[in-house]
């Protein structure tokens, strides 16, 4: 029985080393070498799947991994497969090594303890990461803390028609000065859709001297005094909004056609490029562009975590890395490819990738990283749950 006891001490803490020191990059990618990394990720654009296929090519060739794409329907499956192996024991080589995943999904493997981590931070292209211009450190205001590693943005932006707003409009008091001196020309879609809801936060964010208090969850003490400028704001703006806010477009696509009929001048998206790819579709007019707010607007990222239990912690490590790479953004952002928005800061580059990424052709109607500007934090779940709740009360229509 010593022996036994001997060596199982001896044995406990190589399950522990195979999990390399993040921190020695060397020796994760030595360790990576040989590796089959199986990422969970959404499978169903064309586009995306192609872009991931590049991607293991490319950390074939570099590092000696193997990148297989598992295609997702819900991530939430990947989030129960990983549990399911936890409450069964299987706590060496899982059957997910990384998972494409944010918000919801992200808080329930990190509160259960299914995460392998930290690691975001010591991987090396971290260092060209925009930590203070984006959202790359919270998710959904919860706290990242290394536990999963940032790769795409997406970002609030409004799309107008310069043939009937000449200049963008810098923040909610002008949109509403705008709506008032135009009756009729502007409208969101109506929550709960993702947008209309969208707007409301976006409205509440811009209006607020100090936006920071929608990152901790409402109560009852704090709800009514934080978004009392935002019933304000929707009381003066919705009798001059399309159909005087007897009416809604029901979602983002129906309020873009909105803009093609002439109807309205300005609506809300939450891809930076759409506008463009609309141009080309001959789905919006040439004249469209886009603009955001003066303090920026609401932004979230999609991460990649790595399970617990995965068998192949550095290849992952190694493919996250190379998701944040100068090379793997700017191929990400080419509209031809994916037209993803860049999780990296400009100013970190090296001259020759800062030209790679200024030499895209975004398109016409599609603000380059730097006109982005700062992304606002979304706020905590809780306020965005009661705050639909309240606008359905005062301003729901019969869909």
């Amino acid at each position: 029985m010593k022996h036994l006891a001997l060596i199982a001490a001896l044995l406990a803490p190589v399950s522990v080393l195979a999990q390399t020191d993040p921190k020695d990059w060397n020796a994760v990618t030595a360790a990576a070498e040989g590796q089959t990394v199986y990422w969970n990720a959404w499978g169903g654009s064309t586009t995306t799947n192609d872009f991931i296929a590049w991607v293991g090519d490319r950390v074939s060739a570099d590092y000696g991994v193997t990148l297989e794409h598992v295609k997702l329907t819900d991530t939430a499956d990947a989030v129960t497969r990983v549990l399911s192996e936890k409450q069964a024991g299987e706590d060496d080589d899982g059957a997910i090594d990384m998972i494409w995943i944010n918000g919801a999904n992200f808080a329930a493997m990190k509160d259960a303890d299914l995460l392998f981590g930290p690691y975001a931070e010591d991987l090396p292209n971290w260092a060209f990461v925009d930590v203070d211009g984006k959202t790359v450190q919270t998710d959904f205001t919860v706290p990242v803390e290394g536990y999963e590693s940032p790769w795409a943005m997406a970002q609030v932006v409004f799309i107008y028609d310069t043939d009937d707003l000449a200049e963008p409009l810098g923040d909610m008091n002008a949109i509403l000065e705008f709506a008032t001196a135009n009756p009729g020309r502007f409208t969101y879609p109506q929550p709960p859709d993702f947008l209309g809801t969208t707007f409301l936060k976006q409205a509440l964010v811009d209006l607020l001297d100090d936006p920071s208090v929608l990152a901790v969850e409402a109560t009852e003490e704090t709800y009514a005094e934080v978004t009392a400028p935002l019933w304000t704001f929707l009381e003066a703006l919705t009798p001059n909004l399309w159909r005087q806010g007897r009416a809604y477009p029901q979602t983002g696509p129906a309020q873009l056609q909105l803009i093609a009929d002439g109807e309205v001048d300005l609506a809300i998206s939450f891809s930076p490029g759409e506008a463009t790819a609309a141009i080309a579709n001959n789905q919006l007019p040439p004249s469209v562009r886009t603009f955001v707010l003066e303090n920026g607007t609401i932004g979230n990222a999609s991460f990649v975590a790595i399970p617990y239990n995965s068998g192949s912690t550095e290849g992952a490590m190694v493919v996250a890395n190379f998701l944040m790479s100068p090379e793997a953004q700017a191929r990400a952002q080419d509209p031809e490819i994916l037209g993803y928005g860049t999780v990296l800061n400009m100013d970190a580059l090296s001259a020759d990738d800062r030209a790679v990424f200024d030499a895209l052709e975004l398109g016409v109607a599609t603000l380059s990283p730097a006109e982005l500007g700062t992304v606002q934090a979304e706020p905590h779940p809780s306020w965005m749950t009661r705050i639909a709740a309240d606008w359905a009360d005062r301003y729901g229509v019969a869909q």
